[in-house]
């Protein structure tokens, strides 16, 4: 058990509990971004998804290949919803790499990293599930999308043979098409409510073979209305059910939500095991695997983290020099802020542009208001599906207003 799971004590705990029977109804794992939780909560509805019949005879074995197991290696158990934010979209394309790289070089870990890529394509995937969005207006906009893209991974389901690396690489890139567009286009911020409802009813359905898990990733960046409505199911969770949260702040979960959990604590990998994650994972060489997980995954950005940092410094400079800056040109600069990760790296460098150059006594109200405003920057792409565009536009207004208090 959780042999994917690498340097993170909370796996013996787990495995302890799992192994007695005395794992709870609704758990959280808590600890810093990149360390594995997400890992951790397929692997627990896998494990407990198992029907141990196997060679092993031992209920989930990491080896074990009973159809349940089968299912969750390729994430495609219906027993199992995924919800929540995350940015998919570099891990899919690091996975891309060390899968065509090995197929290329037909690798001995072949096998590993096909998984490898058809998981991290379904955990963008499995988070727009019909279960959870269905009647939402936005699921026939999308169902073709998720068509596609199943299709395109059936030609790499791991009991067939791959195809030649030239047709493997227009399938994977087929998909890397739909993913992104999928992703920049759906991906919401915060979890939508009407999800929390759809699963209170699931939850109630009566499961046919093994538990019924429901992975909240993210807990942390629930809206109020959302945190009372899964309290709700919490309080009284169905017997053959498992909620599993994960967050990167336990003290922004709600109190409540924290009462009716047992948290399981995930740390910061040391350099030296983030390394070794990127190698073992990734297969990366030639350099790459001396870094750290997050900078490794920066490398497949289409533009620097540093060249997005310095667009934001100018974008700034210009507005504080009464110039109002071409949202056009910034946005292209910035490679259409797609994935939607870099326009978080630009408005984080705007709130440090902000930072630095005020010296008003009043600096902690301008920087509050500076936060309040590119949060709505960001929600306004993210949620509501403006342009980013537009919202720079709107963004530059609204920064202009109080540029006399910044100086």
């Amino acid at each position: 058990m959780f042999e994917n799971l690498l340097y993170q004590n909370a796996s013996s705990l787990l495995k302890a509990d799992i192994l007695n029977n005395r794992l709870p109804g609704a758990i959280l794992l808590s600890g810093p971004a990149a360390s594995g939780k997400l890992t951790c909560a397929l692997e627990i509805a896998r494990i407990l998804s198992c029907s141990g019949v196997n060679q092993y005879n031992q209920r989930g074995h990491w080896l074990c290949d009973c159809p349940s197991c089968k299912r969750n290696k390729e994430l495609t158990n219906t027993n199992v919803l995924l919800a929540g934010p995350r940015d998919c979209s570099l891990e899919i394309l690091a996975a891309k790499k060390a899968f065509l790289q090995a197929a290329f070089d037909n690798s001995s870990f072949l096998g590993a990293v096909r998984y490898l890529f058809i998981r991290s394509v379904r955990k963008l995937t499995l988070r727009f599930s019909q279960v959870l969005w269905e009647g939402d207006d936005k699921l026939p906009k999308f169902a073709q999308i998720i068509a596609n893209i199943d299709e395109e991974l059936e030609k790499l389901n791991p009991e067939k043979s791959l195809p030649d690396t030239e047709k493997l690489e227009k399938i994977c890139d087929s998909i890397i098409k739909d993913a992104q567009k999928l992703e920049s286009s759906f991906m919401y911020d915060s979890l939508p409510i009407n999800q929390i409802r759809r699963v209170s009813v699931w939850a109630h359905l009566k499961s046919v073979s093994g538990k019924k898990i429901f992975i909240i990733e993210n807990a942390e960046r629930m809206l109020e209305s959302v945190r009372n409505a899964l309290l709700k199911i919490l309080e009284e969770p169905p017997e053959d059910m498992v909620f599993i949260l994960t967050t990167s702040n336990r003290g922004a979960v709600m109190p409540t939500i924290l009462s009716r959990v047992r948290t399981y604590n995930f740390v910061e990998r040391s350099s030296v095991q983030q390394k070794e994650v990127v190698e073992r994972v990734f297969h990366a060489r030639g350099g790459e695997e001396n870094l750290l997980i997050n900078d490794y995954l920066q490398l497949f950005l289409p533009v620097k983290p540093s060249e997005i940092k310095k667009a934001a410094s100018d974008y700034f400079n210009y507005l504080m020099n009464g110039q109002i800056p071409l949202s056009d040109t910034i946005v292209k600069e910035c490679s259409g802020f797609e994935p939607r990760f870099l326009l978080k790296i630009f408005l984080v460098g705007v709130l440090e542009a902000v930072r630095d150059a005020s010296n008003s006594p009043a600096k902690n109200e301008i920087c509050a208001r500076a936060v309040e405003i590119t949060r709505e920057c960001y929600n306004s792409v993210t949620v509501y599906n403006i342009s980013p565009a537009s919202a720079i536009e709107r963004l530059s207004r609204d920064l202009s207003m109080f540029r006399r208090g910044i100086k």
